[in-house]
């Protein structure tokens, strides 16, 4: 079998092969090496801030910082509402996957309530789905602890340490004070409207009533910002820039705790309520709705069933009696209508009538009586009001006619909104030909202005208004707008806003002040005075008006007799006064629901307050301007109407 030969290797072309090969891996493996070197250009250097923005959105985060709402005092310094911690339990929908799983183990773990789930899916649905929702608040130590051990079940929810509004003084203040409650949907377009959504980024509550509400802009504050760093689990690492929130400013009113308490005392277990102001400046130094409820159920959301029977109650408590309530001002006006029959000329100081008991028109059937049925004798100006007689005021009214005493009226207040710093208020009403007309469509009638002459027919007030208006007698025309806030407090001190002064009621003649004031004087010192006996051994000199308000009328041939009459129908007792006489430093209204007469209920109740700011409140601010060193011490920078 032959022999095969032997190939002879190329070693050159093997070589060859070689280098070619080596070459092409060369140029594969640096045409890598470049796209590698290009992209590292292009992360590194060219798209370096956008990647960079990206790492550093998941990495850092800015988060808004609510500002501590402003606190509010009295004019002695005392909190009226503060803020205290709270833990909450709260939920960010956006950082929970399975939300309805969350809330059931949550339920299961925390004893959560029905009506707290519910509550929370329903606010889940008018807020933002990054912005974290409460759905406990007030926790307790325990709570806070069951909930640490466990918190790692649980992303996208935590507990959070934050300021809570709190009232200590409760149902004392709430009409006046108002409250703070969650940002709902419509504060929200509300905000965005106003533009200031923005710095409500961090903010659960806001004002929803009284001073709280009328002064949110000055106790909200200003909203801060941080930047922080977080963890893969959304846990803050570290903070790496503060941008500190401004607080709410704090408020000083014009509020006298002590004479709040003293209102909300006469006012136990009764209907009405009760003004009290400083008639050189228009401060209020308590206003008091009876009855009231306390507010600190709404600053953590009130339960349906609370809600409910405040809503449902036939007494009211949510109504602001003092601002809102709407009442015929009875006898207390009568001092305003003197005083207008004496400028228009109309009386004189020596006018006198014969009153026995009942006053008639000419060619008219309808007998309109006086509170006192046999009458009152011989009457002249200042005796009609000292007596409050019914007659000489039903003449009167009759002379001067609706247009005159629709046009006075509206001078002292009487029709429109006072302007104090609160938008719970009621105009009422002071009645005009005008109105008539477009309310009923019918004309004024005579009989319609006959018992205007005793602040009864189609004019009410509001208890404010009343106090408004005698404030404006006792300063002969001058005219301060009622106001609660007094100032600001800074570093320890009252920073004063200005008192508001309103264009002055000018008299033809001024001597006509002194006889209207001189009548007030006496109805409470001189015997047959209708407020004599309420006010009888003062240690001071005060004077006022009594007023009795009838509610429904009585036929022709009928008597009014009170223990026949609904509970809810009799008579509204009425005082308004001041004191001392010759320096006012106080002055009041007092308005009692279905109490009778205005000298036997009112007048007291007004007695027992006055007694008690002479005795203590005056006592105790004389005392602490001569020990500096006092507690809690502040420094100030600069129908028929019954006539009885």
């Amino acid at each position: 079998m032959p022999q095969k030969r032997q190939t002879i290797r190329d070693h050159t072309a093997e070589a060859n092969l070689f280098a070619r090969r080596t070459v092409v891996a060369i140029v594969f493996v640096s045409l890598l090496m470049l796209v590698i070197i290009i992209n590292l250009y292009k992360l590194q250097v060219t798209q370096y801030e956008d990647y960079q923005t990206r790492s550093n959105g998941n990495r850092i985060q800015v988060l808004p910082v609510a500002p501590n709402r402003g606190l509010i005092y009295d004019r002695n310094g005392v909190i009226l509402a503060e803020n205290k911690p709270v833990f909450s339990l709260e939920i960010t929908p956006e950082k929970v996957d399975e939300l309805d799983e969350t809330l059931e183990q949550l339920s299961a773990l925390m004893s959560l309530t029905d009506a707290e789930v519910n509550a929370f899916k329903k606010q889940m649905k008018q807020q933002r789905r990054f912005k974290p929702i409460s759905i406990r608040q007030q926790l307790s130590h325990d709570d806070v602890a069951l909930f640490s051990a466990k918190q790692h079940q649980f992303p996208g929810v935590s507990i959070e340490a934050r300021l809570s509004r709190y009232y200590p003084f409760k149902d004392t203040l709430t009409h006046m004070l108002g409250y703070v409650a969650k940002i709902n949907k419509k504060d929200l377009e509300k905000l965005g409207q106003s533009e200031q959504l923005s710095n409500y980024a961090a903010t659960h509550d806001i004002g929803r009533q009284g001073v709280e509400r009328f002064h949110e802009e000055t106790l909200h504050g200003k909203v801060g910002y941080q930047q922080v760093e977080v963890n893969n689990r959304g846990r803050i690492i570290r903070v790496l820039s503060f941008d500190p929130p401004t607080p709410g400013r704090d408020i000083v009113l014009n509020i006298d705790i002590n004479l709040q308490k003293k209102a909300q005392e006469v006012l136990a277990g009764r209907r009405g309520s009760v003004v009290i102001t400083d008639p050189k400046t228009g401060g209020v130094m308590a206003l008091y709705s009876s009855p009231s409820y306390d507010p600190n159920l709404f600053v953590h959301g009130i339960s349906t069933k609370d809600y409910s029977k405040l809503l449902q109650s036939k007494d009211s408590p949510l109504l602001n009696r003092a601002t809102q309530g709407r009442y015929p001002p009875a006898s207390t006006i009568k001092p305003h209508l003197a005083l207008l029959g004496l400028e228009t000329g109309e009386i004189d100081e020596t006018t006198t009538i014969k009153d026995r008991g009942t006053y008639r028109l000419k060619n008219v059937d309808h007998v309109w009586r006086d509170w006192k049925k046999w009458g009152h004798g011989d009457v002249d100006v200042t005796k009609s009001v000292e007596v409050s007689c019914d007659t000489f005021y039903y003449d009167l009214a009759f002379k001067l006619g609706i247009d005159r005493i629709s046009d006075s009226m509206k001078q002292f207040g009487f029709g429109s909104r006072t302007g104090i710093d609160l938008h719970e208020e009621s105009g009422a009403n002071m009645p005009s030909r005008g109105w008539k007309r477009a309310r009923f469509g019918e004309p004024w009638y005579i009989g319609d202005t006959i018992p205007v002459g005793i602040g009864q027919s189609f004019w009410n007030a509001t208890p404010l208004q009343l106090a408004q208006s005698l404030n404006f007698l006792v300063n002969k025309g001058e005219k301060h707008t009622p106001r609660l806030i007094q100032g600001y407090m800074v570093e320890g001190a009252v920073d004063p806003i200005p008192v508001v002064m309103q264009e002055p009621i000018q008299m033809i003649d001024e001597k006509n002040w002194d006889i209207i004031l001189d009548s007030l004087y006496g109805t409470v010192n001189r015997e047959h005075g209708t407020a004599h006996t309420a006010f009888r051994g003062t240690d001071y000199v005060s004077a006022g008006k009594t007023g009795t308000a009838q509610l429904f009328s009585v036929a022709q041939d009928a008597e009014y007799e009170e223990e026949n009459v609904s509970a809810r129908l009799r008579d509204n007792a009425m005082y308004v006064g001041y004191a001392p006489y010759s320096e006012p430093e106080i002055s009041l209204s007092v308005v009692i629901e279905n109490a009778g007469g205005g000298s036997s209920n009112a007048a007291p109740a007004a007695r027992t307050i006055m007694d008690y700011y002479f005795s203590e409140v005056k006592a105790k601010g004389i005392a602490q301007k001569a020990n500096s060193t006092a507690p809690d011490n502040v420094s100030i920078v600069s129908g028929v109407s019954s006539g009885n």
